[in-house]
């Protein structure tokens, strides 16, 4: 598989990431953890179906205990610092702060054999961290001292993520396949949060399950498949700058359903996270000639 054909595949997981916010409003009013276990449950499954039919079904058992502790922990533990952090700090701020994780991709990526980090990567994923920003914070919003440990916990789950992402790199060679046991791994220890943190409540209708049913296929199943396939052999520099057209999109979806106002404040923000992205493109491309030149 080529370099670009995995970064395209890479970008499929951005997209499928855009619906979350969408979907996970027709799912009310599933509480966090709950919401998580039904829907890993569901993307875990895809990937159980997937080795079947397959019909390469030994590869999982061929794969160590410890990738499956890697990208358990990751998986979890992200969704867990998140929901937790939203609990303890206002949603905006923390929503912010966790969301430096494509930021901390690129910057983590230089350290990676063979890759190295540019100007043009940094100040683009720069760029469009501030875009984010605008569309992810209210007008005069500060943090708050009180809410301090709610951002570390924000941080953290930026950390969890960025690593998991730049550390998918070094197992190159383990098969993306593990993500369905990541998956459900995730789902029984979600069910575990919930049954301890949460009161139970169930989607209202079939439309609510539908929602659940959707977000298990797309952006909490197939988005994970494809981003490991981005992270191993793709773009890593890039993936992360474009990982900010993620809340672009997602709020560009909220609009056209009826849920979200279009402000210039978003028009702003498309342009600063288009102009990072394209950035961090330029200077792909420019390492990329220079690799051909050498």
């Amino acid at each position: 598989m080529t370099r670009s054909r995995a970064t395209a595949i890479g970008f499929s997981a951005i997209l499928l990431w855009s619906l979350l916010a969408l979907l996970t409003v027709g799912t009310a009013p599933v509480p966090p953890f709950l919401l998580n276990a039904l829907t890993f449950a569901v993307g875990g499954a895809v990937g159980v179906a997937w080795v079947v039919l397959a019909g390469d079904r030994r590869v999982l058992g061929r794969i160590s205990w410890k990738v499956y502790a890697f990208g358990t922990i990751a998986l979890f533990g992200y969704h867990f610092l998140y929901f937790s952090a939203m609990r303890m700090a206002p949603a905006a701020e923390a929503g912010l702060i966790a969301y430096l994780w494509p930021l901390l991709i690129v910057i983590f990526s230089g350290l990676l054999p063979g890759e190295r980090l540019t100007r043009g990567h940094v100040l683009g994923a720069g760029i469009a961290f501030a875009g984010a920003a605008l569309i992810v914070l209210r007008p005069g919003a500060g943090l708050s001292g009180e809410a301090m440990p709610g951002y570390l916990l924000a941080f953290l789950c930026a950390l969890t993520w960025a690593g998991y992402s730049v550390l998918s790199r070094r197992l190159g060679a383990v098969p993306t396949e593990s993500v369905a046991v990541f998956c459900l791994a995730t789902a029984a220890l979600s069910m575990l949060a919930h049954l301890a943190l949460e009161q139970p409540a169930w989607p209202a209708s079939a439309t609510g399950w539908g929602a659940v049913l959707a977000l298990g296929l797309g952006p909490v199943g197939l988005a994970f498949y494809v981003w490991d396939v981005g992270m191993k052999k793709g773009d890593i520099q890039l993936l992360g700058v474009a990982s900010y057209a993620a809340p672009l999109l997602s709020t560009t979806a909220l609009v056209l359903a009826g849920y979200a106002a279009a402000t210039p404040r978003l028009a702003i923000a498309a342009a600063m996270i288009a102009f990072g992205a394209a950035l961090a493109a330029w200077a792909s491309v420019r390492r990329a000639g220079r690799k051909l030149q050498a």
